[in-house]
Formats: C-alpha cells, sequence, structure tokens
C-alpha cells in the first residue's frame, strides 16, 4: 500500500483578516522575495483576483502579472494590494 498524497493550496486557508496578516508577516520574516510574492498570488487566490483587482485600482492581469511565477511587482503594486487588504508594509527594528 503506497502513500497517497493530495495537493495542497494555500488560499484555502486564508479566510480571515488575521489569518492573511500572519500569512504575510511570516513571508516577510522569511526575507525570500519569491516567497513573498507566493504569498500575495495565494491572497489574491484566496479573496478574488478580480475583486482583489477592483479594490487596489488596479487590473486583473496587472495582478496575475505582478504575483505570478515570474511576476515582479511594482512597490506601486504593493501598497494598493496591502490597502486593499486592509494591511500595511512598516519598517519596525
Amino acid at each position: 500500500m503506497g502513500i497517497k498524497t493530495q495537493a495542497w493550496d494555500a488560499a484555502e486557508f486564508l479566510g480571515s483578516e488575521e489569518d492573511i496578516r500572519h500569512y504575510l508577516e511570516a513571508a516577510f520574516e522569511d526575507g525570500d522575495p519569491a516567497l513573498i510574492r507566493s504569498a500575495f498570488n495565494d491572497i489574491a487566490r484566496a479573496r478574488g483576483m478580480t475583486a482583489l483587482a477592483k479594490d487596489a485600482g488596479v487590473s486583473r492581469e496587472a495582478l496575475y502579472k505582478a504575483f505570478g511565477e515570474n511576476g515582479n511587482p511594482t512597490l506601486e503594486t504593493l501598497l494598493k494590494v496591502t490597502k486593499a487588504l486592509g494591511v500595511r508594509l512598516a519598517i519596525a527594528a
């Protein structure tokens, strides 16, 4: 009898504002840009790409491009998306 596995999608577990905040905090603590971009992608999918794009004032295509596998979101896009999510980027010591 072999081991059965199934795909795991973080977007399925980001149901609350607190979940999203903790997920982003963990990604930023790790510091890997690819992981941070991927976390934003998961959050956008959890929220609904179209709805988040509308709330952030950017196109849906721009979010897919910015947070896709080869994406490189601009600071402007990050600020718009974080504001739409109700979180903010901050510097802490």
